[in-house]
């Protein structure tokens, strides 16, 4: 650990405009996160354009806070109206409304801030420590390495889609084949470009990523009847347990921790799944398991813990390795790329400040998320009665600015409206979106990779194997590949 980049780092998270961002971002991230049917991805996307008038510090600070704060945000409305604001609050609808009923609404929430607010600094310092190692590692991997890395890491995609692995691949696909757009790295030969000037040079993540999940959810949300909100919302406030009561779920707290930072390291898993692992562990463990489901705390750190550890553990391959650890780093890479910051061993030697920011920044985060969480309680229960129509059409307008602003480009508006079309299409045929981000970041990096590694074999593709790394690789993904398959088979049979 070089200390004096560490110092430095500190230094540059000092910045009272940087503070200030943050702080805002933190406030924005959790109002995001606790409206029903927004999200962390989408609070992600709408933001994203309007981190290129940041600097690189101030970009990555803005985001890290609207991460950690929106994947907090979505127990909120769990508490207060028994619906989960995001898919990685789940679990803490279980325990988290019962308890407000009860009339213990501040103490959940009192639980879920704190909770959410450790697991988080849990897997940042993880994420000290891991990723500078794992980025050494990568310093072995050539062009063939890095092939098999990326078609592991594109496989996981079938983690993601739990229930229908072809349908996350066929995603995944879609991603790689948009990634072709635009002039050939290698041979300078124009694709899919139909003639179009605008599109030699390439489609831009921040359309792709604001139409995919922003506009199709405006317009999913258009296809519905009119809703109003779900159940009574219950006035609530901020009140933090006895010392005594947090002694008693340290080990479910830790455990969680746990569970959900090294969730966070695999592609392509998420907070979701982190969520309810760490929620079913606890369960199963407990003294009292038939407490569970009726106000049971113990469920509510079970839950909070694991889903925010996973922010710390999804950046590690990100920073390390330049793989997305889930949807949200997606779009965390693609800010990283715009503001020319290319992850990997070499940020990790060049720029070392810059790496030790994020870490500092983390952690800065999740104190925000901390003391804002406190503050406004009770005002969460007013944004919550807004008309959601009111809030879909603010949705609409920032993302529509958002995605010109990226380039000043009518066709990043028309590339934004197409690609919200195909997440509305793909969502009612149950097909999940984050793989088609992950397809897309990751494709020009696995074609690339893909020829040179031809070119340095004499085209002889089974030469690949002569790398010990590339068969480990490739036999994890077989691995991946082939459990789903004998799964599925097992279920069947029984």
């Amino acid at each position: 650990m070089d200390f004096t980049s560490l110092a430095a780092a500190f230094g540059m998270q000092a910045d009272l405009t940087t503070l200030a961002i943050m702080f805002l971002a933190t406030f924005l991230g959790m109002i995001v996160g606790a409206l029903p049917g927004l999200g962390t991805v989408t609070a992600l996307a709408i933001v994203l354009p309007f981190t290129f008038v940041l600097g690189p510090t101030q970009a990555i600070g803005m985001l890290t806070a609207i991460y950690v704060s929106s994947v907090y945000g979505g127990s909120i409305p769990a508490i207060l109206i028994n619906v989960p604001g995001t898919p990685q609050s789940a679990a803490t609808v279980l325990d988290g409304y019962p308890m407000a009923q009860s009339g213990k609404a501040a103490e959940a929430l009192g639980w879920v801030t704190v909770s959410s607010a450790i697991g988080g600094v849990f897997s940042m310092v993880v994420l000290m420590f891991l990723a500078p190692q794992l980025a050494q590692v990568a310093v072995k991997f050539g062009s063939i390495e890095t092939f098999a890395l990326i078609v592991f890491s594109l496989t996981t995609i079938a983690w993601v889609s739990a229930g229908n692995p072809l349908k996350g691949l066929l995603a995944g696909l879609i991603g790689i084949v948009l990634s072709t757009v635009g002039i050939d790295a290698l041979s300078g030969a124009e694709r899919f470009t139909f003639g179009n000037f605008e599109l030699s040079a390439g489609l831009h993540v921040v359309p792709i990523l604001i139409g995919l999940f922003a506009l199709s959810e405006v317009f999913a949300a258009a296809a519905q009847p009119v809703a109003g909100v779900t159940g009574k919302v219950i006035s609530a406030g901020f009140k933090v347990a006895p010392w005594r009561e947090w002694k008693a779920v340290r080990k479910t707290m830790l455990r969680s921790s746990l569970i959900g930072t090294f969730l966070g390291i695999l592609p392509g898993v998420g907070a979701t799944a982190a969520s309810l692992i760490g929620y079913a562990q606890a369960r199963s463990s407990a003294r009292t398991p038939e407490t569970f489901g009726k106000g049971n705390p113990e469920g509510i750190v079970a839950s909070e813990a694991a889903n925010n550890a996973v922010t710390g553990g999804a950046l590690v391959p990100t920073l390390a390795l330049g793989i997305p650890g889930d949807a949200a780093t997606a779009v965390m890479l693609g800010a990283l790329v715009v503001h020319g910051i290319t992850p990997g061993v070499n940020l990790f030697q060049g720029s070392p400040d810059l790496v030790n920011f994020v870490f500092v920044a983390l952690l800065v985060a999740n104190v925000m998320m901390l003391i804002v969480g406190a503050l406004a309680a009770q005002m969460f229960s007013r944004v919550l009665k807004l008309p959601h129509a009111l809030i879909m059409g603010g949705v609409l307008a920032l993302a529509l600015a958002g995605s010109y602003v990226t380039r000043f480009s009518m066709i990043d508006l028309w590339v934004t409206l197409l690609a919200g079309v195909l997440g509305l299409l793909l969502r009612f045929a149950h097909v999940p979106l984050a793989p088609i981000v992950i397809g897309f970041i990751l494709g020009q990096p696995f074609e690339e990779s893909l020829r040179k590694g031809l070119i340095i074999t004499d085209m002889q593709p089974l030469r690949f194997l002569a790398s010990p790394i590339v068969d480990l690789f490739f036999a994890i993904t077989l691995a991946v590949i082939v459990w789903p398959l004998i799964a599925k088979a097992r279920a069947a049979r029984n």
